[in-house]
């Protein structure tokens, strides 16, 4: 094993288990639980309930070892991608699949769900998972595997959401990393052409076999790109190496460079700088506030934090009422869907809703297995569609655009991620969601319902 400068050692590791287990066993019974995080990338934003009790993980936020002979590390529950990926490409090394936005954490990912460009060949964090410890909801302590006594466990926790249980600790996969990505822009006239284009560069066997990362972004009907990437040990000859931290942003450059090379870590977190466009919301990409804005706060959580004090002080709804223009449904969804469904989708959200630009990322289980809360069918490919903004509310009905985009979802086939709002009433939750199996789980490991129940904790604010 080798432990990396900064790393958590295995002894200082035990004992933060240990206080913070002591911690959740002191709250008095009959007091809902909750761990205390100092980011979210879960865009829900009322306050905590109030009879529920934070507890501090900042002992739970670092990575413990990596091992590059057997490509594995033991991680925190608590711990970010961004230290995560700085420990690991120390090693020439890499998590199968990293979530955009830095401060999203591996235990978080594991419990709600998380994609990316690598996910059409090694579909969802949770699937490179070996072994992780749980805090239950009855304050044990349990290591749930794939098989054996806590397999049930392993098996529901992804999209979970914090309501079976917290990670304390996970070990996972990794894979090798060259320095440079080489990233090709391929634009298409038409979502049908992107589609069949999708699912060509997605066959592992044929035209994706040397494919590392695929993605897209649409701009509106008639301008879709697929972006392909592809580990490189540097640069074609004459080719610079593109910096998105800076001046320059990443998505315009789908129109402007065919071909672009990218650090490995630059890649990494190409969407993160500009929180993939939203960035434009609060005038950082006008080139004299960017120029103002500190390099440092040009990042997702600084963005999210902006929204958060919005949303809870309704500026932009006051700000509304009084210029007498329509109020605003926040629409921010990311959304499975069957690949041969995908232009229908995109047709009626470009009709419906009009939201643009949208992010598009193919995802296919990585192996047989199926996730009972998150019904994704094996061998099958999706596309993740991404959309982040407001459009105007339609009076008396709130939630008419989000409604929509969940019946279509349905319609085709479709899942919908959880880490935003959801509107279904209960009965169709737990329909969508396997209802019968989490409560199985649940009433295994939180009897006492210590933890918010999972319909309560995406619908509400706990």
């Amino acid at each position: 094993m080798n432990i990396g400068d900064g790393a958590v050692s295995p002894a200082d590791h035990a004992d933060a288990v240990a206080d913070l287990v002591k911690r959740y066993r002191e709250v008095p019974a009959g007091q809902r639980v909750r761990l205390g995080k100092p980011s979210s990338n879960l865009f829900r934003f009322g306050g905590s309930a109030s009879d529920v009790r934070l507890l501090d993980t900042s002992r739970l936020t670092g990575v413990i070892n990596v091992d590059p002979v057997a490509r594995t590390a033991d991680v925190q529950g608590m711990t970010t991608y961004e230290d995560l990926v700085d420990a690991t490409l120390a090693h020439g090394l890499m998590p199968l699949v990293v979530p955009q936005l830095k401060t999203i954490t591996l235990g978080g990912a594991v419990a709600g769900l998380g994609i990316e460009s690598t996910s059409f060949r090694h579909g969802l964090p949770h699937e490179s998972v070996l072994e992780m410890d749980l805090l239950t909801g009855s304050g044990e302590v349990v290591t749930a595997r794939p098989e054996g006594e806590h397999a049930d466990l392993f098996a529901t926790f992804p999209n979970s959401y914090g309501t079976l249980g917290y990670t304390l600790r996970l070990r996972i996969e990794l894979q090798p990393v060259a320095p440079f990505v080489r990233l090709t822009h391929h634009r298409f006239r038409t979502a049908e052409e992107a589609a069949a284009e999708t699912a060509r560069l997605c066959d592992l066997d044929g035209a994706g076999a040397d494919v590392d990362f695929l993605d897209g972004t649409v701009f509106d009907a008639g301008e879709q790109y697929l972006t392909v990437g592809r580990f490189v040990d540097e640069p074609m000859p004459g080719a610079q190496v593109s910096d998105y931290t800076g001046q320059q942003i990443f998505y315009r450059s789908l129109r402007e460079r065919p071909v672009d090379h990218l650090t490995a870590h630059d890649y990494i977190w190409r969407w993160d700088t500009d929180w993939f466009w939203c960035s434009r919301a609060f005038g950082v990409q006008n080139p004299l506030v960017r120029r103002l804005w500190p390099r440092r706060y040009r990042r997702s959580d600084v963005y999210r934090r902006l929204v958060a004090l919005d949303r809870r002080h309704g500026i932009t709804d006051r700000l509304h009422d009084l210029t007498r223009s329509p109020r605003q449904e926040m629409v921010i969804q990311d959304v499975e869907i069957p690949v041969e469904g995908l232009a229908r989708f995109l047709d009626v959200f470009h009709r419906e809703v009009g939201i643009s630009p949208v992010w598009l990322c193919p995802i296919r289980l990585r192996g047989k297995r199926e996730w009972p809360l998150y019904p994704m069918e094996a061998g099958r490919l999706y596309v993740n569609v991404g959309f982040w903004s407001t459009v105007d509310a339609v009076p008396g009905r709130p939630d008419a655009h989000n409604r929509l985009i969940e019946d279509l979802v349905a319609e085709l086939g479709g899942h919908k991620s959880l880490y935003s709002t959801v509107h279904y009433d209960e009965a169709e939750f737990w329909r969508r969601y396997n209802g019968d199996a989490y409560d199985a789980v649940k009433d295994r490991y939180d009897p006492d319902g210590r933890l918010p129940g999972l319909y309560s904790k995406v619908v509400g604010s706990q």
